[in-house]
């Protein structure tokens, strides 16, 4: 199953109104409040608020910005919102698509089999005239019930083996990669061995995914075929999600490393690289 749900088919699923998918609001602004205000001004017909930083994510204090959530605290905020194992999710955020990807991955991760993102998210419902309501639903208490296993996790010594013997992307901008600039972590520079793979240009101008084609391509220029062995990490596991999802869309599999980059370097014994890949 195609993992993205464009805003046209998502409305056309809506209208036809037989066993709709539970609808997800995760908007979330990096270091930012809360997007609950946005969610009340307005959100997809049916969609339930999940927040990213309380709810999807879990507490600090092992080096990551945003380390997993303990599976029963992630089964309560899913059951709130109405989640059932035997009903598709679609899951959309502001547009940027990182928080969006992050829940699909989750949901994945601990078990759920019909997961789907809304391409370009809100902009795109909206731009494809889609209606907003600041109606918030009464839903059912949902059953779903997380079991974490179901896609590969990587720790730090884990992407450390693969970017030695497969394919470890890094999913932040060229620079942070690069030791040029780092702004949240305390030391800039990618794992040794991995390869520059910024999320940004899995999109286009508009946020939404490139063709699976042209995703094929790119990735298949840094070895990421699928048959290869690939791993993924960003700063904190949320944007690295994103080109988890980019890679499903061009039918690569891929394991998300979630602690990455600030897990990384939370502990200094572990080697740091700079500078630019080679070739």
């Amino acid at each position: 199953m195609n993992p993205i749900i464009s805003a046209r088919e998502l409305a056309d699923r809506l209208a036809a109104g037989e066993r709709p998918p539970h609808l997800l609001d995760v908007r979330w602004q990096s270091g930012g409040p809360s997007c609950r205000p946005e969610y009340d001004a307005g959100h997809l017909p049916g969609a339930v608020y999940v927040d990213l930083e309380d709810e999807l994510t879990g507490p600090r204090g092992t080096g990551c910005r945003h380390p997993l959530p303990d599976p029963a605290v992630l089964g309560a905020a899913l059951r709130r919102a109405g989640v059932t194992a035997d009903r598709d999710v679609v899951v959309y955020d502001g547009g940027q698509g990182w928080a969006a990807a992050r829940t699909w991955w989750l949901l994945r991760w601990t078990g759920h089999p019909s997961v789907r993102v809304l391409d370009g998210g809100l902009a795109a419902w909206t731009a494809a005239g889609g209606e907003l309501t600041a109606e918030v639903p009464a839903v059912a208490e949902g059953d779903f019930a997380p079991e974490p296993g179901a896609v590969p996790l990587l720790d730090a010594d884990g992407a450390a083996a693969l970017a030695r013997r497969g394919v470890l992307l890094d999913a932040r901008a060229g620079e942070r990669y690069r030791g040029e600039v780092e702004p949240l972590d305390p030391v800039a520079g990618h794992i040794p061995g991995a390869l520059s793979a910024p999320t940004t240009e899995n999109v286009d101008a508009e946020g939404l995914f490139r063709p699976a084609a042209r995703l094929a391509e790119r990735f298949a220029a840094l070895g990421a075929v699928p048959d290869a062995e690939v791993g993924v990490y960003c700063g904190s596991g949320v944007s690295g999600a994103h080109e988890v999802l980019a890679l499903a869309v061009a039918g690569v599999p891929a394991a998300l490393y979630a602690g990455s980059w600030s897990e990384w370097t939370a502990d200094p014994s572990r080697p740091v690289a700079t500078g630019a890949q080679p070739g």
